[in-house]
């Protein structure tokens, strides 16, 4: 495959699989060792195994990093902190960006960005919505109610107040607490429900 036939394939995806390239007659071997030298040479960014992207003097579209999460690994939503942030319900810029998804917990260190993997129960994954960020990537992304849910969850301590108080949420008007106590109870989780009676309980104190 030529690097102009790469071009015309991908188009305006700012992020691509290597299987939208495996089409016709194409050589899986020689495709993969033509990619691993385009690689190299600075034409291609290997975000993981599989998946690329177009060097910044080649794409016609930035990748959002949240769009670049999505794709790394597929059954997964953003959340956490990087969802908190996303909805200004914390103060502090998160460098990586954090999801969760039913398979194995991972972590990717590539030139566009870090992305964090935690693993949540299948029964947990839910109250997540599509939104799209910039035309034509669109992501899935927790809810304001879920996102906070999912830290509580896998953060050990989470039901004490002092956490609570230092995570300094802001702009709780962007939180609706009724949600977040159905979400708690849904997912079955004693520290969850204690967690979402001491949050009303902050936000009647603001």
């Amino acid at each position: 495959m030529k690097w102009e036939e790469l071009l015309q394939i991908v188009g305006k995806e700012s992020v691509f699989s290597s299987n939208l390239l495996k089409t016709g007659d194409i050589n899986p071997v020689d495709l993969s060792k033509q990619l691993s030298r385009w690689v190299e040479s600075g034409k291609l960014v290997q975000v993981r195994r599989g998946l690329y992207a177009l060097s910044e003097r080649y794409r016609k579209t930035d990748p959002h990093p949240f769009y670049i999460a999505n794709r790394t690994k597929r059954a997964s939503y953003v959340s956490l902190q990087s969802a908190l942030e996303h909805y200004s319900l914390i103060p502090e810029y998160v460098p990586a960006v954090t999801s969760v998804t039913t398979g194995r917990p991972q972590t990717f260190e590539t030139p566009l960005g870090n992305f964090i993997f935690r693993h949540i129960k299948k029964e947990l994954f839910f109250n997540y919505i599509l939104e799209e960020l910039t035309t034509g990537q669109s992501v899935f992304i927790a809810t304001p109610e879920k996102a906070l849910l999912d830290l509580l969850y896998l953060t050990p301590g989470s039901d004490d107040p002092v956490y609570l108080k230092e995570l300094r949420l802001q702009n709780i008007e962007n939180l609706n607490i009724k949600r977040f106590q159905e979400i708690a109870r849904r997912a079955g989780s004693p520290k969850l429900i204690r967690a979402s009676k001491i949050l009303e309980n902050l936000v009647k104190e603001l």
